[in-house]
């Protein structure tokens, strides 16, 4: 989590950045602060032995643009994500939607490894031949596509990739 001192300095950011557009901004300089915590310290630490401020602007000013960007990803991935739920929530039984919103949880980064039979029994708490019986009917109503064959067969969310 951000200290305390650092999450004043942030919101005093943030406070700025909405005053200067005249509306609330839409992005978390927290959350990008504290994925890139080391470059963070750094940043601060130059700045503080140098009276040029000049890298520590444009080390905030990238921050800032670094966290548009990831916010307006996460935007489009939740509208896409809300779209592809209305559009197969009606075709899906209780396991295989549990499965789908375990897959959207990871965010537009997706799945990891794609969904396995092996993956979706251990999810959906089933046999083998169940969780190839569902995997199969989520590829032929093209809710998740095929990659692999075999064994070694894995599935992805249609959701296209930013």
């Amino acid at each position: 989590m951000v200290t305390r001192a650092r999450s004043g300095i942030v919101v005093i950011a943030e406070k700025a950045l909405s005053q200067t557009l005249g509306r609330p901004v839409m992005l978390s300089l927290s959350r990008k602060i504290e994925a890139e915590r080391k470059k963070y310290y750094q940043s601060l630490e130059t700045a503080q032995k140098n009276i040029d401020i000049t890298p520590w602007i444009r080390y905030f000013a990238q921050t800032v643009v670094d966290a548009q960007i990831e916010t307006r990803n996460m935007l489009d991935f939740t509208l896409q994500k809300t779209r592809f739920l209305d559009r197969f929530k009606d075709l899906l039984n209780e396991r295989e939607t549990k499965v789908v919103h375990r897959m959207l949880e990871t965010g537009p980064e997706g799945f990891e490894g794609g969904m396995t039979a092996n993956k979706y029994m251990s999810i959906a708490k089933t046999s083998k031949a169940t969780a190839t019986r569902d995997l199969q009917h989520l590829a032929e109503i093209e809710c998740l596509v095929a990659s692999g064959g075999g064994r070694s067969t894995s599935y992805r969310l249609t959701i296209p990739e930013n």
